[in-house]
C-alpha cells in the first residue's frame, strides 16, 4: 500500500462497507437513484469470542471466514470493499506546505519530512494527506491533513478480506466514516443541524466513539472502554452463567422477569453517565462550545428498548436513536424488516459504504 492509499481518495461505485468490530462483521451495499438512495444488501455476522480484541484482529483466518458468510448471506456480487481503522490507532496532523508544489512533488516531500510529524519510522506506517485549502499560517502554503497508521493494523484488515475473497479499496478512519454517515441522519436533527451542535454516540460492544458536530461538520473525538461487552458481564454474574448464555439470553430476550429492573436499568444508567463523562471533557477542551443540543445514539446498545428515554431524562438532553435508512428505499434481497431493527449497529458500515459516492 502506498503513500496515496485511499484514507482519503476517491470511491468506487461498485463498494461493499464493511465493518469489523469485536463482536460481529456487519456488511452493508447501497447504490444511488437520481438524489435517492437505495439499500442493495446487508448482512451481520456475529464473530467468535476473542478473534477481535481492542479493535486489532487477532486470528485474520477466522475473521476471513465470518466475512465470507456474511457476503454469502447478503448476496451481493460486489468484490470491493471500504474498510476501517481505530481513531485511535492513526496519527492525523495538519501541517503546511508550499502551495506550487504538484501532488507528486508533495507526496514526495511529505515521504522525506514524515518523521518530523510521526514518532514512527515511515517503514512502519501508511501515510496519506488530503490539501484542505490555503493556509492562514502563511502565505504562499496550504495547509495539508496528514494521516499515519500503523502497517500491521491495515494489514491485518486486509488479510482478512482477502481470505474472503474481496479486494480491499478503501481503508477509512472510523470518525471519518461516522461524519460521513451523519449525513444520513439531518432529517432527525434539529434545524437539519445546522448551526446546531451534536454528539453522536456509537456504543458498541467494547469501545464507544464519541463524535460532536457543530454545523455538520467535526469538532471533537473521542474513544473510550465501555460498551454491550459490560452488560453481558453482568448478566453473567447475576445470573451465574457462562459467557455463550448470557449472550444468547441477551440476544434473544430470555432472561428472568427481575432482569429489567436488576441488571438492564443499572446499565442504562451506566451508559448515561459514561456519555456524560465524554461531553464533559468535550466541554473541558472547547471554549466555543457550551451545550449539546441534541445526542444521537448508535451501535448496539442503541437497540435496547427506551434507552433514548432514559438517556433524555438522565443527562436533560434531546437524545434520538440513529435511523440512518429511513429516507431510503430497500431491496428486498436486504431484508427490510430486520435491517430497521438493525439499523442503529449499521451506521459505521453506512459511512463506509457511502465512499462509493465520494467525488474526492
Amino acid at each position: 500500500m502506498s503513500i496515496m492509499q485511499s484514507l482519503f481518495g476517491g470511491g468506487s461505485r461498485d463498494l461493499l462497507g464493511l465493518d469489523i468490530s469485536s463482536s460481529a462483521v456487519k456488511l452493508l451495499e447501497l447504490s444511488r437513484r437520481g438524489d435517492r438512495f437505495h439499500v442493495e444488501t446487508y448482512a451481520v455476522e456475529p464473530l467468535p469470542p476473542n478473534a477481535v480484541a481492542d479493535k486489532q484482529i487477532v486470528d485474520p483466518k477466522v475473521v476471513g471466514e465470518c466475512i465470507a458468510r456474511a457476503v454469502n448471506r447478503s448476496g451481493t456480487r460486489t468484490l470491493q470493499a471500504a474498510l476501517a481503522v481505530s481513531g485511535a490507532s492513526v496519527i492525523t496532523k495538519i501541517i503546511q506546505m508550499p502551495a506550487t508544489l504538484s501532488e507528486n512533488d508533495l507526496e514526495e516531500q511529505i515521504k522525506v519530512e514524515a518523521d518530523q510529524y510521526i514518532p514512527y519510522s515511515i517503514d512502519e506506517v501508511h501515510l496519506d494527506f488530503q490539501v484542505l485549502g490555503p493556509s492562514s499560517v502563511g502565505t504562499g502554503s496550504v495547509d495539508v491533513l496528514l494521516a499515519a497508521c500503523r502497517k500491521e493494523q491495515v494489514e491485518q484488515r486486509c488479510a482478512a478480506l482477502e481470505i474472503a475473497g474481496l479486494k480491499p479499496r478503501i481503508v477509512d478512519i472510523e470518525n471519518n466514516a461516522l461524519q460521513n454517515a451523519s449525513l444520513f441522519l439531518q432529517h432527525q436533527m434539529p434545524d437539519s443541524g445546522r448551526g446546531k451542535t451534536i454528539a453522536l454516540i456509537d456504543m458498541g460492544a467494547t469501545t464507544t466513539s464519541v463524535l460532536v458536530l457543530h454545523n455538520l461538520q467535526s469538532v471533537y473525538t473521542r474513544e473510550q472502554s465501555f460498551g454491550g461487552r459490560q452488560l453481558t458481564d453482568d448478566i453473567m454474574r447475576y445470573y451465574g452463567l457462562s459467557l455463550e448464555e448470557a449472550a444468547k439470553a441477551k440476544r434473544f430476550n430470555s432472561l428472568p422477569e427481575d432482569y429489567s429492573f436488576n441488571v438492564l436499568t443499572p446499565f442504562v444508567a451506566d451508559m448515561g453517565q459514561q456519555i456524560d463523562r465524554s461531553l464533559q471533557f468535550f466541554f473541558a477542551s472547547s471554549s466555543q462550545h457550551a451545550q449539546i443540543d441534541q445526542i444521537i445514539l448508535a451501535g448496539g446498545c442503541a437497540e435496547i428498548a427506551g434507552v433514548d428515554r432514559a438517556i433524555q431524562e438522565q443527562l436533560s438532553i434531546p437524545t434520538v436513536v440513529a435511523k440512518p435508512f429511513a429516507h431510503m428505499s430497500v431491496s428486498p434481497k436486504a431484508k427490510p424488516a430486520q435491517l430497521a431493527k438493525d439499523s442503529a449497529s449499521l451506521l459505521l458500515a453506512c459511512g463506509l459504504a457511502y465512499r462509493a459516492f465520494d467525488p474526492a
